[in-house]
């Protein structure tokens, strides 16, 4: 498929990319709560606290938010006594997915041009949602709280991973500055995405297996270019680096994908695609909100190099005294680390 409709793509158009998954806009913040007075022990509300920031989105925004119950979340931390003075009360995140109404506070002329496809109407698009999110974060970001007579104050930040602009220029000071890459001689590249966080039974064989399959994995993310190499993994630490209250977590929900493109161009507009999105699925009510981010370690390099090592150990054990101790066949595969597949287009 031509990697135009990902480049040119409007920010608050909903992007398909296989016959049941589609890319919807929205907009994440990460919320933490301190006490305005660092010594103080008492937990925060956490009840008192969802309803103050509902009550403030719908009445202290130049555009009134409704945002559902399910997409405010947040957390007091279980035994404040234990945690420093630097540390934050409560935590939680804030997903606004109802963004219809930045259509409506452009110029006619900006809407004209993009419901005919025009660059200028995205562009201008673009900017307003940028001003938007800035917008937002300035109201919240440093918000007074008073919970049960106790002063708090809270700090909202974009994650850099739901901003494209932040993202890329993350990557052009990396290689600026770094003089490291992966690409292969020339100008050094981002070409490799990491995506955490996604449900495994959405990239799964149907009636096949819940674990996700590779080459279903493979035919999805085709749909933005060329693939050099592909690795699918189970992603059971997910949830529970995020939340201390996640130890009942059943293994297998989550995997982690890394996808390589043959070129730089379809990684860009793949980034740009799933950047500010969430992922849904036809007939499911569920919303991922992944985290998107770009590989800087080399990871399909890294994974030859390691297994070049090994081979090259078990080459040493053989020629040694040990030599009929050593299997005369040594699988591709393992239970603990899967080798990326190659694809050949």
């Amino acid at each position: 498929m031509s990697s135009k409709p990902f480049d040119s793509a409007s920010p608050l158009e909903p992007i398909p990319i296989d016959a049941s998954l589609t890319l919807v806009p929205r907009v994440r913040l990460t919320l933490t709560v301190h006490p305005a007075n660092p010594s103080h022990t008492s937990s925060v509300d956490d009840w008192q606290l969802k309803k103050a920031l509902l009550d403030f989105l719908r009445s202290s925004l130049a555009a009134p938010l409704s945002v559902p119950d399910g997409d405010l979340e947040v957390r007091r931390v279980k035994d404040v006594r234990k945690r420093r003075r630097d540390e934050p009360v409560g935590h939680g995140s804030l997903v606004i997915r109802d963004l219809g109404f930045l259509k409506g506070s452009r110029g006619s002329r900006a809407a004209a041009e993009e419901e005919e496809g025009g660059e200028e109407g995205v562009r201008v698009l673009e900017e307003k949602y940028a001003d938007w999110k800035r917008y937002l974060v300035e109201k919240m970001n440093g918000m007074d709280l008073v919970l049960g007579g106790v002063k708090f104050v809270l700090s909202a930040e974009m994650p850099v991973s739901d901003s494209f602009e932040g993202m890329r220029k993350e990557w052009e000071e990396f290689y600026a500055f770094g003089n490291r890459g992966n690409s292969r001689g020339g100008r050094q590249e981002p070409d490799t995405i990491v995506l955490r966080g996604l449900p495994s039974r959405w990239f799964a064989e149907p009636r096949v297996s819940s674990k996700p399959s590779m080459l279903v994995t493979h035919t999805i993310f085709s749909t933005f270019g060329s693939i050099r190499n592909i690795s699918v993994a189970d992603d059971d630490d997910f949830g529970r680096e995020r939340d201390e209250d996640t130890d009942g977590l059943v293994s297998g929900l989550h995997c982690k994908i890394v996808v390589q493109f043959e070129k730089h161009r379809d990684f860009h507009n793949a980034m740009k695609a799933l950047c500010g999105r969430s992922l849904e699925k036809q007939g499911s009510r569920l919303r991922a909100d992944y985290e998107v981010s770009w590989d800087k370690d080399g990871f399909f390099r890294n994974s030859r190099s390691e297994t070049q090592e090994k081979s090259g150990r078990m080459t040493s054990l053989a020629s040694g005294p040990y030599r009929s101790e050593v299997p005369k066949h040594i699988s591709r595969y393992s239970p603990e680390r899967t080798r990326p597949k190659r694809f050949r287009e």
